[in-house]
């Protein structure tokens, strides 16, 4: 549980940022990611793929088998990648959930926050 109020406190300053990106330009930051990560086909690679991340719970795709013992500890604590979320750990994965295997260092918050519009414009 202490780790859940540690995320949500993490989350917090990322929220307003969440709200205002741009799809356009997440397509372009998304560039950066697409080494490790598919966000149009559900289609893993060295990470999980993004395909419906916005509001589904942490560590839970059952295809993907390598998911670290950090981020499935969050995950059992409830983790969900909502946008709130997803911008705080964009911004820096191993300052939110140390010890992650996302070795990425981070976004910056308005590139974070277009990363997450270019996500969700490509749900159905």
């Amino acid at each position: 549980m202490k780790i859940i109020a540690v995320l949500a406190g993490l989350a917090l300053p990322f929220a307003a940022h969440a709200a205002e990106g741009s799809a356009e330009a997440g397509a372009v930051v998304f560039k950066k990611c697409t080494a490790c990560h598919s966000a149009d086909k559900p289609t893993n690679k060295v990470g999980p793929h993004l395909v419906g991340i916005v509001d589904r719970p942490a560590a839970s795709l059952a295809d993907y088998g390598k998911y670290s013992d950090a981020m499935k500890e969050a995950a059992a604590g409830g983790l969900k990648w909502d946008e709130a979320t997803l911008a705080a750990y964009l911004a820096g994965p191993r300052k939110m959930i140390p010890k992650t295997r996302m070795a990425f260092t981070g976004l910056k918050a308005g590139d974070a926050a277009d990363v997450i519009a270019y996500l969700k414009s490509l749900e159905p």
